[in-house]
């Protein structure tokens, strides 16, 4: 009988065996594929001191951390609403003299204190990848691919790749559209809503072509090409165009330059990642600065939950279970394991073999079909 007290808070779910078993192997692919480019993983702790979390990066929101007060120091900490922050933590300070670029890699469960309105999940596992040191188009163009293949890795079969340039509004109105600094903002947000009528009314009708700017990324960025009349813009173009280039067929690439959400701390350059069947984006990454150090970086995060809607189903073989009844041969059940079986020892004369999911039975020293 389930009783108040059982159930868990809202955004907050037990992941039951099949679908850890998924998010196990899904994890452990990522990390394998991250470990094979040469970035070393880290494990930072759940909890930091919450001007730590806050401090790295800009755009990093501690209404939405989960705080309370150290009893040990009286100062406030909060539980990790993002990893990406302790990764430039730890670059900066207990690997600040490793030589650069500096490769690392986590995997961890990040919180928050209340859902948003796209996502109603208040725990994520959060994987990534960061090059730390490196802000040019050939590490854009690593972390990319790393990216892809990593998520090829775990399973995901069509990927899309979204390229933005966060910093568009900010370069294009220090000379070629000129803005104030109050314009500024009000220009980047009827941009995010893609509202032409509000962009005239902010005094923003020059951007205006930039909400047209979008689509495939051929198109897309020569439509972006023919508005950069002043050239401020030509050596971002002639990354993405590199970037693109560098991916090839492995993903499809589109462009959406005036995007903002989700990209608050990046710089020159943003992307987000689509996987086919997924409900919305899989990660996000691109380039930004470590606050403190002053140290450009490069990575993205990966979120397992909108991963595990673009998996294809697990196969049945992956699945198959060995049962051992009493006195079994336990050098051939060791035997077994080694080679991938996962067994099922019994402890008692009456352990049903089916109902405990087994597709064998150990008959002698050999698997036996069920």
């Amino acid at each position: 009988m389930t009783t108040p007290d059982d159930l868990l808070p809202v955004g907050l779910e037990d992941a039951l065996p099949d679908r850890a078993r998924t998010i196990t192997t899904a994890m452990r692919a990522v990390l394998d594929a991250m470990d094979g480019h040469g970035y070393d993983r880290v494990r930072p702790p759940l909890v930091e001191f919450e001007r730590s979390l806050a401090g790295r990066m800009d755009g990093v929101a501690t209404r939405r951390m989960v705080r309370f007060t150290d009893p040990d120091s009286l100062r406030t900490l909060a539980l990790r609403s993002d990893m990406t922050v302790q990764v430039g933590r730890i670059a900066a300070t207990g690997m600040a003299a490793a030589p650069r670029p500096l490769r690392l890699c986590y995997a961890g469960d990040v919180a928050f204190l209340s859902a948003d309105q796209l996502d109603p999940a208040r725990q994520r596992l959060q994987l990534g990848a960061e090059l730390i040191g490196a802000d040019s188009v050939v590490a854009a163009t690593e972390i990319v691919s790393v990216a892809i293949d990593a998520l090829k890795a775990a399973g995901v079969a069509t990927i899309s790749v979204d390229f933005t340039l966060p910093d568009l509004v900010d370069t294009l109105a220090e000379d070629a559209m000129p803005l104030n600094t109050e314009q500024r903002e009000a220009v980047r947000r009827e941009l995010d809503t893609k509202d032409a009528g509000g962009l005239r009314e902010a005094g923003g009708e020059a951007y205006l072509p930039l909400l047209y700017a979008t689509g495939a990324f051929d198109e897309a960025i020569a439509k972006l090409a023919a508005l950069d009349a002043g050239g401020v813009l030509a050596s971002r173009i002639e990354g993405l165009r590199a970037v693109a280039e560098a991916i090839g067929a492995r993903a499809r690439v589109t462009l959406d330059p005036t995007e903002r959400h989700g990209f608050e701390y990046q710089s020159w350059f943003g992307f987000t990642l689509y996987g086919e069947g997924a409900r919305g984006a899989l990660g996000r990454g691109g380039t930004y600065t470590i606050k403190g150090s002053d140290e450009a970086a490069t990575g993205f995060s990966l979120y397992m939950d909108p991963l595990l809607d673009a998996l294809a189903p697990m196969k049945t073989e992956e699945a198959q279970k060995l049962f051992l009844p009493l006195g079994h041969d336990r050098d051939a059940a060791a035997r077994l394991r080694a080679i991938g079986w996962r067994t099922v020892a019994a402890v008692s004369n009456g352990d049903d073999a089916g109902a405990l999911g087994c597709s064998h039975v150990l008959d002698g020293k050999e698997p036996k079909a069920l």
